[in-house]
This record gives C-alpha cells, structure tokens and sequence, in this order.
C-alpha cells in the first residue's frame, strides 16, 4: 500500500512537472516568436505594403549603445557604409515594408521611415538617391546599410564597406512623409495669401475734378482675376513628382581626397577635451579639431588620421570596451 501511494504521489508530480515545463516551454516558443517577428516572411499569396508605416521610433538599446530616432531635415554626415542582402531579402523591415535587395533602400539607426537620402561614395565619386525603411547598421562603425543593389552602384559590394557623405533630401522627404500619413504631398506648405477683392473708381482726364457719386449710388467694382493652382505653380515653386522607389541612377561628383578618425568625443569646453585627449595619449596621434554647429563651438578628440576601415574598427571597438560611448568613425 505504501509504495503503491508512493508510485500514485509520483504520477501526480510527474504530471505537474509536466506541465510546468509545457508553461515554460511555451513561454520560451512566445519569446522567440515575438524576438523573431521582424524575419518572418509574409505568405505567398499576401500583398506585401508597397511603402510601409511612417515610423520615427522611440529610444533603443543595441549592444550597450543607445539611440535616439528623431526628425532631422538638417542631417548629414560622412562615415562608413556597410550593405546587407540575401540574409534578409523577402523578410519584414523595420517599418512594415519587405525588403527587397534590389530596391534602391537603405537602414538608418535614427532617421525617420521614410526618408530620402543622397548617397555619395566618397572613394570614387558615386552618388545616388536611396530611401530609408529599415532600421541598421549595428555593427560599430557604421552610419547606413545600403542594399546590395546600392552597395551595386555605388561600387563596393565586393569591399564590403565605403566612405560616404549622407545627405538628406528634405523637400523629397517631406512629400514620401505626408504620403505614408495619408495627407496631400503639400500639407505641411505655408497657408497661401488670402486674395481680397478691390473696389476701383473710373478716374476724370488729368486737371479735372472728379464727379462726386449720386447719394446711394453703388461703386462699380473692378474685375478681379484670381490665379489657379496651374497658374500659380512656376518653375521655381514646382513640386517634384513624388518619388517611393528612387531609380537607379548614379551620378558622378568631383572625387576629394578624404582621411579617416576616430573621434573620441565632441566638447563644449576645451579642458574638456584637454582631458579626454591625455587620457588617449597612449593609443597614438590624438588631435583636438575646432568646429562651430550653428552658435556653439565644440572641440573634437579625434584618433589618427588611420590608414583604413580595418584599423579604424580596432580602435573603435577598444574605445567603446573602454566606456567611451560617444565613440565613432568619422570621415573628413
């Protein structure tokens, strides 16, 4: 009887222990599948958004660096490019879209989606026009992720990475925001000028007095012509047509010659810098860099200049372990 209740307790814990691990086990399935959810691809038969959600995003954390996504019509910046491709290519990006790498896109860590950017590889000249729908790259170093048909035509897939200048396009931009927002391409255009009707009198032939008007007598209005929207839109104030995919067309810039640091920090105050500058000293050739951003002058701590991207990571990734966060790779 007594092993016999044993052997009857034991199937009842058996059983909850089962089940338990069932609870856990679907927990595990559930936060996978949530973690998991940008990859999943849509089924064969479902229509994949043709321009995907408006998405600024709120602050996130990768890899013990924070982000903070905002609007920034004044944005731009040289770095290094990276590209991303078949890994990803039929799978969800960041703002609902499917990522497709033969489209002219691109991933942007703090750019709204969509924004339109230029593109300029600073190597050889390349330029071209690629718009932001993903969230990328995180890997250090590294200020856009362009798709393999970008990484195409700006000539570097084969490299892996490039010195790029990232310009945002501003008025381009605004037209694919009110787009995805549902509004008209010019909703955020300034109120235009209220046109007033003028009432006009005939005047008398030079040196005569004008006839005063009949007590009661209605002045006659002059004919007021008011332009249409046609009329009104010249070639200076023209909108351009609103483009979702840029096209695949690059242009050619003068091509500069251009170095490669690794700034530590940017400072308002030069002891500041002083500081962070001695505190460096033993990785090599530090310099402080004045520069003025808007009405604020701030001194940059910059490594190097480094003889390539290789090198540049290296004292990148050590400064970051380090807990210099502000830590990047710049491009002048």
């Amino acid at each position: 009887m007594v092993a016999g209740r044993w052997i009857s307790g034991g199937w009842k814990s058996g059983a909850v222990l089962l089940g338990l691990m069932g609870i856990l086990a679907g927990c595990a399935e559930t936060e996978l599948a949530v973690h998991n959810a940008k990859r999943l691809q849509l089924p064969p038969d479902a229509t994949p958004p043709q321009q995907g959600n408006y998405k600024v995003g709120r602050p996130y954390q990768i890899k013990n660096i924070w982000y903070y996504p905002r609007v920034d019509y004044d944005y731009d910046e040289t770095g290094v490019a990276s590209w991303y491709g078949p890994g990803f290519h039929g799978k969800r990006t960041a703002n609902g879209e499917i990522y497709d790498q033969n489209a002219m896109t691109a991933a942007h860590r703090t750019l709204p989606m969509p924004t339109l950017v230029q593109v300029t590889n600073l190597e050889n000249g390349r330029s071209i026009r690629v718009r932001i729908n993903d969230r990328g790259p995180f890997a250090h170093g590294r200020i856009i992720d362009l798709s393999k048909r970008g990484a195409e035509l700006l000539g570097f897939v084969r490299q892996g990475t490039a010195k790029v200048r990232v310009t945002i396009l501003e008025p381009e931009t605004r037209e694919l925001v009110n787009a995805a927002k549902g509004l008209s391409p010019d909703a955020d255009a300034p109120p235009a000028v209220p046109v007033e009707t003028v009432a006009v009198q005939e005047l008398p032939p030079a040196g005569e007095a004008a006839p005063a008007p009949a007590a009661g007598a209605p002045v006659k209005p002059a004919p007021v012509r008011t332009a249409s929207a046609a009329q009104l839109q010249t070639s200076d104030t023209a909108t351009a047509p609103l483009v979702v995919n840029p096209q695949p067309v690059v242009t050619q810039e003068a091509v500069r010659r251009t170095r490669l640091y690794v700034q530590a920090g940017a400072f308002a105050e030069i002891v500041n810098a002083e500081r962070m500058r001695a505190r460096l000293s033993s990785l090599g050739n530090v310099q402080i860099a004045r520069a003025v951003v808007g009405d604020t002058r701030f001194f940059r701590v910059r490594l190097g200049p480094v003889r390539d991207v290789g090198e540049a990571d290296k004292l990148l990734e050590r400064l970051l372990y380090n807990g210099i966060t502000d830590a990047k790779v710049v491009v002048d």
